[in-house]
Order: structure tokens, then C-alpha cells, then sequence
């Protein structure tokens, strides 16, 4: 099994720095070596790190048009003048609106605000919606988290004499639009010195600016934008989004209050996990299936009832968004599966009433389980267009692959990792086909790996409540501040199965007897046969996250990354072989002819006899060892003569339980001697199992002890009539031929079939490397 990313192990920095930066920092060596390797290397920059201080944001004027921008506001409030606050329908779109609405009503505006529709609006400044707005009164208009590249929207504004005030934090364009203030972090010549601001972080500055005070009150929005749109948690917004969670924390909103306890979440130790993955979901939903309004209506209504039915509304929205997700992601990659899409690099996949809203999300979904780039449409027969998303891999630009079939699409626009489309459906088999052209350009089937930064190497025994509650130090955690990763090498791993409804998850242990360490993985629980075999060979990267259980806190390690080292030995011990067992491409190895003639009528795989194994057949190859071999000699034979094999699968049926059954004992021999002696004309076919009554010995047993009288001249058989031999040779049962076989059967038996997992690989390993 190997891993997903390349693992990169941080720096190792000076020891001497890393011990005294710990000492006066009272911190441990790891957690001073992740400050010092994320660029705060002196003891002051720490310290402004792990305490964030609201006095070090920076002054809102220092950005580009602010002054501009409050300077129209302010006249607008003062002639009366009717703002619309023109937001986007995403969770950053939704808090910035939220946020400058609420600003704008405590100075005074006559102020409402838009969301535009997904659907019908599209993202970012519209004609259309600009000129409704006009005809509705609008004399000034005010984007957040949209609007540098709303050009044409803009300039039709201006010619109705509408002035519109652009803040906006994404990528400015070569052409700028004519508004009359654009307030961006980044604009050209600026002055303010952090650029990574999301939409409601910009939106934020001017609220600071316009109520001349910072306003405190208004971080619990900021926080969850911020979050939402995965912006850089350093520097300024470190600080905005810290002060933020603690506002969350007092539960002043009350929409965000009932959505906090819809989402299942502690409001009292909400952290920038439970926005990213409970509160931020929920607003992207509105937006995802129609109409984000009310995620302002949430966000703003100091109504405690109306917070209620709202918060209903938006929990509502995302359960259906899930279905939505779930229903389709599960059509996407069933067609992923097919013969011709497992031979493309880059997919398509497209599909009739697929909601659009959630193309984006299901092609992220089948990214993460295939690592393809892939595009996902809905066609829609009515119009004959196909409308969909698409997500990349680290390392492949999608934008660029796609660029160049402009002339198949109606509509194309993106950026390296994600792009939306509408495509002719007449044109979506060539596209399909032109993209397996395009990737070659770019290597994609060479592409290396996308990196993992470890941040050092633990044990079961060093992940303890103390390092993690100093770990927590470094949160709010996310872009360019990540939760530390660590590597976990030369670890046991014990108790691993598989968790969740549909066993989808995976669950493991770490460590020794003494210290055992939780871990979890999400969506690997399909590893647990391999991981059960490899439990000394398992190398692991993952998290450290807090679990608490009826009041006991405990760590647990969050699985990102894992691989096996060595021959993994996957135990499917079964003694009822049946055909699904034999779908793969494994090589198939029987010891008994009997096995394979009742065996290859039934099943759709190739059963090779262990005596015809050829040289080098088993070569990196998955081998499953289908029946249990007469000795281990006999299994050490067929890797010698066969190779490595990268996995052994073992079934190990056997027909009959030579090890439960035992060796007969010394007394059972003497009675069966004794009963030889004195009966004659014995029909063995006829009589066994009244023989095995009156001796009180299991049939298969005594059969075998019949076999060995045979072959020590006991007795002798003649057209299967049983009969004692006068003056038997004097033997010792132990030296005869099928006695130490049977013996070697026993053993092999208690190795392969009566032991445990751990037992069986090392029985199978030593086979495998025996010369």
C-alpha cells in the first residue's frame, strides 16, 4: 500500500535555538520547532503569534479608495440616498453582505441588499440585476466579495448615474472596472500590508472605517467567511478570525445560535473545525440550491423566533444538499468505473437531472477517492446544453487543458483547480476525447505526487492531552497556519476494522499494550484486510485530535496519510469457498487436485495446481493460497520456485480438520489393532461407520489409522474387505510415511488455520523469504 502524498519531513532547525526558544517560551522541543520552521524564529515573534492582539490590525485607510469609498457612503446617508449592498451567495458572499447591511443600518442608511441567484443571476455584478435594483430606487450601489470584474454591469450603472462602490478581495483583472472606489487589499501601488483578506474581511475594514471604531461586535461574521473561503490563517487574520471565535463563543447572533445547535455543535468551544464543517456547509447550501437571501435574513434577525424557522429553513436546505451530493457522487463514480473511463487520466462524466448546484462538490468527491481531474455536467435535452464543474489535482492545470477546446464550449471560465462549463451536448463526446490529448502536454500520468509537510515523528507514547492542549496554542488553524501532521514509524497497530454505516471508515490502534494510541480514517475502511496484515509494517501521518467520552478526555490520532511496507499477508481464512471470493486478478495456487476440478466449474478465475509453478510466476504478483498446503515445506516450495509476490491473500480451506482432530492416541491404536486381530472379512465400505461407533473413533480419524495399518503391514485390504495380518511386522507407527505426514499436516494446519492474523504472517513471511 503505498501513500497518497509525497511525505516531506520540516527542516530539523539548530538544537541549541530550539532548547532555548523552549525554555523561555516554556514550550515543548516539537512544538518550538514548528514555530521556528512556519518563520517565527525569535521569541518576540512567538509570542505575538500565540497571543494575538487586536491592537496589531492594521488601519483601514492604509487600503486602496477607503477613504474614497466612506467619503461616498457617508454622502449618500446624508442626502438620503437609497444603498443596496450587492452581495454573492456563497458563506464569504453571505457574511460580507450580512455584515455591511448591518453596518450601514446603525449609521443611518436607507439601505437593503441582493444576493444574486446562482442560477440566474450568475456570480458577480449583473446588468440585469443592477438595472432592477436601479429601477427600484438604488442611487448607490455597494459589492462585497464581488464586483473587480464587473465591468459591463458597472459602466451600465454609471450611464444611469448610479455610482457603485466595489470591495472585493479576488483577483483583479487586466481591465478594471470604472466604479467610482474599488477597495481591494491588493490593488496595484496600495499601501496596506496584508493582501489576503477574504470578501468579509475587506468588508469588515470598512465597516471599521465607517463606524470610525473597531467593531468587535462583528468578528463572529468574519470568522465564519474567513473560514468559509479557506483564506490564510496568518498574520492579520489570525487575529481577526481568533477574536472572532470568541465572539461565536457567546452566542450574541441568535440565527447563528439556533444553526450552532442544529449542527450539533458546542457553542461554548466552537473552533474554526465546527465553522469549517458545520456552520460554513449550512450557508453554502442556500446558495448551492437557489436563493442565498435568507442566509442573511439568519445572520442579521435579532428576532428569536423568526432565528428558529430560519435556522430550520438553511438546516433544511443542506440536508437536501447532502442527498443531492450523495445521490449523484454515487452515479459519478459508478460511471468512473467503467472499462473506458478507468483507461482516461482526465473524466468526464455527465448525467440527466443532476442538480448544478452541487456539480462542484460531487467532482471534489470523485478527485479525492480516484485522484483524476474531473469535469461533471448536467445535460439538459430541452436547451442542448451540458452545464457543469470541474476539480483538479495539485500539479495539473485544468484551466489550461480545457483552454485550448474553447471552441467546443458555449461558456468557460475557471482558474488551475476548478472551472465551470457549458458545453453543446454534440460537443461533449470530442471534448472527452480532446482532453486525453491535452493532458498529455502536461505529463499528467507522470505527475509526482502532491506534498505532505510532516512536522516531526511521534510515538503512541509522546501523543498525549499535554502535547495537545499545547498544539491547541497554535489554533485557529487552516491555510498557511495547517494543524501540525505527524509521522508515526516502527508503531504496532492492533484492533483495526471497520467503522460506520457502510463500513466506510477505518479504525486502529497504535502502539503497545501499555500505551495504545486511536486513530481514525475516513473513507479508508477499505484498507482494514490489508492493514490487519501488515500490523508491524504500517507507516502513519496523521493529526492529533481531542475525543471526549462521558467526560474522559482522551487523544486520538486523525489518519491522513498511510503506506505498508513489505509483503502484506491479507487474512480471508474460510472453510466455504464460494465464487465472489474469486473476482480479482490474484494467482490462484491449489495444493489438492480435488480442490480445483470441484472448484473451476463455479468460479471465474484461473486455479494453478502449487506442483506446475514455473519460475517467476508469483513475481510481484497477489497471490491467494485457496487451500491449506499438506506442510509449510510445501509452501516454502512454491515461493522459492515462483518469486515475491507483493501480497498473499490466504483462504486456507481445508476439508477435513487433520489439527482439531488430533493424532489418534496410542490407546485408539491398540484398539483397532485388537479389534484386527480378532474380526475378520471386515467390509470397510460397508461397515466403517459402524466400526467407528462400536471403537468410538471419529470416522475420518479411523480412517487414517486403517491407511497406516495398510502401509505397515497391520492389515491387508482386498477388494475393500479388511482383514488382520497373522504375525504383523514389529514397526513404529511415528517413522511410517503417512504418519509424519499427517504430523506436517497438523502443524501446517495450526500455523495456517488455527492461528491468529500476527501468527499467520509470520508462518506466511518466513515461507516466503525461506530459500
Amino acid at each position: 500500500m503505498d501513500a497518497k502524498f509525497q511525505w516531506q519531513l520540516a527542516d530539523s532547525i539548530d538544537q541549541a535555538t530550539q532548547d532555548q526558544l523552549a525554555k523561555e517560551l516554556k514550550l515543548s522541543p516539537i512544538t518550538a520547532k514548528i514555530l521556528v520552521n512556519r518563520g517565527y524564529q525569535t521569541a518576540e515573534a512567538i509570542d505575538q503569534f500565540l497571543h494575538p492582539q487586536i491592537k496589531n490590525c492594521y488601519d483601514p485607510f492604509l487600503m486602496h479608495d477607503m477613504q474614497r469609498a466612506v467619503e461616498r457612503i457617508q454622502s449618500a446617508i446624508e442626502q438620503g440616498q437609497k444603498i443596496t449592498v450587492y452581495g454573492d451567495y456563497d458563506a464569504d458572499g453571505i457574511t460580507s453582505t450580512s455584515l455591511m447591511y448591518e453596518t450601514l443600518l446603525t449609521v443611518g442608511a436607507d439601505v437593503d441588499y441582493y444576493v444574486p441567484n446562482r442560477f440566474t443571476d450568475g456570480y458577480g455584478p449583473n446588468v440585469q440585476a443592477f438595472n432592477r435594483l436601479i429601477d427600484n430606487g438604488t442611487q448607490l450601489i455597494v459589492t462585497v466579495d464581488n464586483g473587480v470584474s464587473g465591468n459591463e454591469a458597472i459602466a451600465a450603472a454609471q450611464q444611469r448615474n448610479v455610482d457603485v462602490v466595489v470591495t472585493d478581495h479576488h483577483e483583479l483583472p487586466q481591465e478594471l472596472p470604472t466604479a467610482y472606489a474599488i477597495v481591494h487589499p491588493r490593488f496595484p501601488g496600495s499601501k496596506y500590508p496584508f493582501g489576503d483578506l477574504s470578501g468579509v474581511g475587506v468588508a469588515f475594514k470598512v465597516a471599521w472605517a465607517l463606524l470610525e471604531e473597531f467593531p468587535t461586535e462583528l468578528l463572529d461574521l468574519v470568522a465564519i467567511g474567513e473560514v468559509a473561503d479557506l483564506v490564510s490563517v496568518t498574520d492579520e487574520n489570525r487575529i481577526l478570525i481568533t477574536y472572532g471565535i470568541q465572539q461565536l463563543r457567546t452566542g450574541m447572533r441568535p440565527g447563528i445560535h439556533e444553526l450552532v445547535k442544529l449542527a450539533g455543535i458546542n457553542e461554548q468551544t466552537i473552533n474554526e473545525t465546527n465553522i469549517g464543517f458545520g456552520i460554513a456547509p449550512r450557508l453554502n447550501a442556500l446558495g448551492r440550491m437557489g436563493d442565498a437571501n435568507p442566509g442573511v435574513e439568519l445572520l442579521t434577525t435579532l428576532d428569536d423566533e423568526a432565528a428558529v424557522d430560519l435556522a430550520k429553513m438553511v438546516d433544511t436546505k443542506n440536508q437536501d444538499r447532502q442527498k443531492l451530493v450523495s445521490d449523484i457522487s454515487d452515479e459519478a463514480l459508478q460511471q468512473a468505473q467503467t472499462a473506458e473511463n478507468q483507461e482516461r487520466n482526465v473524466l468526464v462524466l455527465s448525467g440527466h437531472d443532476w442538480h448544478q448546484g452541487v456539480l462542484g462538490i460531487v467532482a471534489s468527491r470523485v478527485v479525492e477517492q480516484l485522484g483524476k481531474p474531473t469535469i461533471v455536467m448536467n445535460i439538459d435535452d430541452e436547451t442542448g446544453l451540458a452545464k457543469g464543474s470541474g476539480r483538479s489535482i495539485d500539479g495539473f492545470d485544468l484551466f489550461q487543458a480545457v483552454d485550448g477546446l474553447r471552441d467546443l464550449t458555449q461558456a468557460f471560465g475557471g482558474h488551475q483547480m476548478a472551472i465551470g462549463l457549458t458545453v453543446p451536448v454534440a460537443n461533449v463526446a470530442q471534448l472527452v476525447e480532446q482532453l486525453q490529448v491535452t493532458q498529455q502536454a502536461q505529463q499528467l500520468a507522470t505527475l509526482a505526487k502532491a506534498p505532505m509537510l510532516i512536522a516531526g515523528q511521534l510515538s503512541a507514547v509522546d501523543a498525549n492531552l499535554t502535547l495537545f492542549n499545547e498544539l491547541e496554542q497554535l489554533a485557529p488553524f487552516g491555510t498557511g497556519n495547517p494543524r501540525p501532521q505527524f509521522l508515526f514509524q516502527n508503531q504496532l497497530i492492533s484492533d483495526v476494522k471497520q467503522i460506520g454505516k457502510n463500513n466506510d471508515h477505518l479504525k486502529l490502534a497504535i502502539g503497545d499494550e501499555d500505551t495504545k494510541l486511536a486513530a481514525i480514517a475516513f473513507g479508508k475502511g477499505e484498507l482494514a484486510p490489508e492493514l490487519q496484515a501488515a500490523v508491524d509494517q504500517v507507516e502513519i501521518v496523521g493529526t492529533l485530535d481531542e475525543n471526549e467520552w462521558r467526560g474522559n478526555r482522551s487523544i486520538q490520532l486523525m489518519i491522513k496519510d498511510l503506506k505498508t511496507n513489505g509483503i502484506a499477508v491479507i487474512d480471508e481464512r474460510t472453510n466455504n469457498l464460494s465464487a465472489p471470493l474469486f473476482q480479482g486478478n490474484d494467482v490462484y495456487i491449489c495444493f489438492d487436485q480435488q480442490v480445483i476440478d470441484q472448484l473451476q466449474p463455479q468460479v471465474n478465475a484461473t486455479l494453478i495446481l502449487a506442483a506446475s509453478i514455473n519460475s517467476a510466476m508469483l513475481q510481484q504478483q497477489t497471490v491467494t493460497l485457496v487451500d491449506c498446503p499438506p506442510s509449510l515445506d510445501a509452501l516454502k516450495a512454491v515461493f522459492k520456485v515462483g518469486g515475491t509476490p507483493t501480497a498473499v491473500r490466504v483462504f486456507a480451506y481445508q476439508k477435513d480438520d487433520a489439527y482439531l482432530m488430533g493424532m489418534p492416541t496410542r490407546q485408539e491404536f491398540g484398539m483397532l489393532y485388537k479389534f484386527v486381530q480378532t474380526h475378520q472379512n471386515v467390509d470397510v465400505h460397508r461397515q466403517l461407520g459402524t466400526l467407528s461407533g462400536f471403537l468410538k473413533i471419529d470416522r475420518n480419524k479411523l480412517i487414517f489409522m486403517i491407511q497406516l495399518f495398510f502401509e505397515v503391514g497391520f492389515v491387508k485390504i482386498e477388494d475393500g474387505v479388511l482383514n488382520g495380518v497373522v504375525n504383523p511386522p514389529s514397526v513404529e507407527l511415528t517413522s511410517a510415511d503417512l504418519y509424519q505426514k499427517r504430523q506436517q499436516l497438523i502443524e501446517t494446519e495450526k500455523a495456517l488455520v488455527y492461528s491468529n492474523s500476527k501468527d499467520l504472517k509470520h508462518w506466511v513471511l518466513q515461507c516466503v523469504a525461506s530459500d
